[in-house]
């Protein structure tokens, strides 16, 4: 099995950015079975890529009903990246190169 990673760009509201980091820190990340790591980037004003890795493509899969839900607890915290109430940017896909020093 090859490792899975998915990367999602969301857009956090000023006023809710200090909350939105909260919950991400303190969250129980535990229920996200097959999840080894999730890493929080800023990548600009109150813009952020979440980027979770996975064990398998089949354990991200299996847990997507998982991050929904998660997603349903923070949605109001953050803006529209679209017309049409699209808040999140979400990809994944299989790791074909990791490098470590």
């Amino acid at each position: 099995m090859m490792a899975a990673m998915n990367i999602v760009r969301m857009r956090v509201k000023p006023e809710r950015e200090a909350e939105w980091l909260r919950f991400h820190r303190e969250r129980d990340i535990g229920d996200f079975e097959g999840m080894t790591s999730l890493r929080v980037i800023r990548t600009g004003e109150h813009e952020y890529m979440v980027l979770g890795k996975w064990i398998s493509m089949e354990a991200l899969a299996a847990t997507r009903p998982t991050m929904i839900a998660a997603l349903d607890d923070f949605r109001d915290m953050l803006e529209e990246l679209a017309e049409g109430g699209t808040v999140t940017d979400p990809h994944s896909g299989e790791v074909v190169i990791e490098r470590l020093p």
